[in-house]
């Protein structure tokens, strides 16, 4: 554990912020920055009417969105206040920001490159990946969807399933003093229930919890802001202020650019960031891709929306309410989830940790039934296409998911945060270089929105 701790904090802390902002402002110049300075393209091609039948473009997004709207829009920001300060949200932001057109980009190639087969259409970062090798090459393209999927069936127990479901565990323990065990076990049961009927099922169940928990949470936290509406413009000043703010250590040992780099700041803000968004990492792709549609550049911009739903909206008015309530949550900086949950309670009195106890119930779960698609579609790609064995194997690996269900609720959260973002930070590397290399396919996808 020691090893990742070095890996996340010294190369991946460097590497990934890095990356996503240098492979951000590549496809930002690439596409013109459409969504910036057109905004209006992104949402008459949002609008535009879909094929019937299937899964449509609109419950695809939303169980994409039940991956990134998870309790890492709750216990990630306060994770990330606690190790990096305020100033980590602004690098969430930025990254953010830059990361929409990553994207967009990935859910493009996710619906031009998958495979319909015996369970159905597949899709996502590993299938784009092979095909962008070829001749010579094509081990290369083999090897990294390989990785690629090795690494996500890991984040899909560790973030996906043990942290979501210990956040549940732990705000249902801290106000009801209900078991961990018995929190888990009812999840486990519920996620086994829905998992059974594939992806329809799935993005069934997330079509209904994602809207409902996102207008409820949306309102409670404006009640929350607007109790402390004066301080909020000196607050975006302080946040701006600190994330610049340079690490003793990281001075020391690098000087300026690089203390700059290995900042707590920058590198909590970003990763965090990306655990919550998951732009550029290559994940969500796998939900995009079984939308009924042959219009990449909608589903593209519903990529877009994504982002901006998950992080600049959800995870901002996360972050407000912790920071106004200052140094009444800040005491429970060790435990994210009651952080949270305390500053909520702060601004808006005790009823607000009985609504937070609901709305995270009803993020972890739409976060664990998506992760369980894409931990049987990592699983399925890594032994192969094999006919009805693929189904019994979807199975087993959907009984072990509900498993770590059950441990993940009664374990401590901090060692599977460290493998958590060694994983995603290895697969964020792996899709933005092949993103970059397939910039091309791309721009041709995309002709009618950045002309």
């Amino acid at each position: 554990m020691k090893i990742l701790e070095f890996c996340n904090t010294y190369l991946l802390g460097v590497a990934v912020p890095l990356c996503l902002m240098i492979a951000g402002v590549f496809f930002l110049v690439r596409l013109r920055a459409f969504p910036f300075l057109h905004p209006w393209r992104v949402v008459c091609t949002v609008m535009k009417k879909s094929e019937k039948g299937g899964i449509s473009p609109l419950r695809a997004l939303s169980m994409a969105l039940a991956g990134t709207l998870g309790v890492g829009n709750l216990v990630g920001v306060s994770a990330a206040i606690a190790a990096g300060g305020a100033g980590a949200i602004f690098w969430m932001w930025i990254s953010a920001t830059l990361a929409m057109l990553l994207k967009y980009a990935e859910t493009v190639l996710a619906l031009r490159h998958r495979r319909t087969d015996a369970g159905g259409v597949r899709g996502g970062a590993m299938y784009y990946m092979r095909d962008a090798f070829d001749g010579r090459l094509c081990w290369v393209g083999r090897a990294t969807a390989i990785a690629f999927a090795a690494l996500c069936l890991i984040d899909a127990f560790s973030m996906g399933c043990v942290v979501q479901v210990n956040a549940v565990a732990s705000a249902w323990q801290g106000l009801w003093n209900v078991p961990t065990w018995l929190t888990g076990l009812l999840v486990a049961l519920a996620v086994f229930a829905v998992g059974l009927g594939g992806a329809k099922a799935v993005s069934g169940a997330t079509e209904k919890l994602v809207p409902l928990m996102t207008v409820g949470f949306v309102i409670v936290s404006l009640i929350a802001i607007g109790a402390r509406i004066g301080q909020v413009p000196a607050l975006l000043a302080h946040i701006c202020a600190l994330a610049f703010e340079l690490d003793t250590a990281g001075q020391s040992l690098l000087g300026g650019v690089g203390g700059f780099l290995l900042s707590r700041a920058l590198r909590f803000g970003t990763m965090r960031g990306l655990l919550s968004n998951e732009a550029g990492c290559g994940t969500s792709p796998m939900a995009h891709a079984t939308a009924t549609t042959a219009d990449v550049a909608k589903q593209g911009c519903l990529g877009i929306v994504e982002v901006f739903v998950d992080t600049h909206l959800l995870c901002t008015m996360t972050a407000l309410v912790i920071l106004l309530a200052g140094g009444e949550s800040r005491t429970f900086g060790d435990a994210p989830m009651l952080m949270t949950l305390r500053a909520y309670e702060a601004l808006l009195g005790s009823w607000a940790g009985v609504f937070l106890c609901i709305a995270v119930l009803c993020f972890g779960l739409a976060t664990v039934f998506c992760w369980s698609h894409y931990a049987t579609e990592a699983c399925v790609y890594l032994v192969g296409e094999r006919g009805r064995r693929t189904e019994l194997l979807r199975k087993l690996c959907l009984f072990v998911y509900c498993l770590f269900c059950v441990v993940g609720a009664v374990v401590a959260p901090e060692s599977v945060w460290t493998v958590a973002d060694f994983s995603i930070g290895c697969m964020t590397l792996l899709n933005v270089t092949v993103l970059c290399r397939m910039h091309r396919e791309v721009e041709v996808c995309s002709q009618g929105l950045i002309q």
